[in-house]
């Protein structure tokens, strides 16, 4: 579902008007309408509010089930080789092999918010986007990924 369509399901599900997001979200009517032609589409951190807004989450923007990518960095794990190994030498159905070896993640006694400051811009240079706006990003998406759901839970 492109972009476009997700802003439009979203807007159609809360029973909204194109002027109620735009006084929501504290744009125009016509950004928000250019959205959902596809004409524009909205930055990172848009989408970001529009998410938090709107309680929707930000997976709903891409195009991939939860499983099709690695739940500590968010990085899409399509291929085998780019599975971890669990510690018994299994492919780990969970964890990319750069954040997931021998059963046990790379990036040890790391919180999420320093995870994010050490690979911000790797995000940010695979995804063309600014640093802040990959922060800005993976601080909306990574609480939503097994690893650090888990270590939440653990607190």
């Amino acid at each position: 579902m492109a972009m476009s369509d997700v802003i439009t399901s979203i807007r159609t599900e809360k029973g909204l008007t194109q002027q109620q997001v735009a006084r929501d979200l504290y744009v125009t009517r016509q950004a928000v309408s250019r959205w959902e032609t596809g004409e524009t589409s909205p930055g990172i951190d848009m989408v970001k509010l529009i998410c938090v807004t709107y309680g929707v989450p930000l997976e709903r923007f891409f195009e991939m089930p939860k499983d099709y990518y690695c739940q500590c960095c968010s990085m899409p794990i399509s291929q085998p080789e780019l599975h971890g190994t669990e510690a018994d030498g299994t492919v780990s159905e969970h964890y990319c092999k750069w954040c997931y070896q021998d059963g046990e993640f790379t990036a040890k006694n790391v919180d999420m918010d320093e995870f994010i400051e050490a690979t911000a811009q790797l995000e940010a240079d695979a995804l063309g986007v600014t640093r802040e706006e990959a922060v800005s990003l993976m601080g909306t998406l990574l609480p939503h990924l097994q690893r650090w759901e888990d270590a939440h839970a653990q607190q």
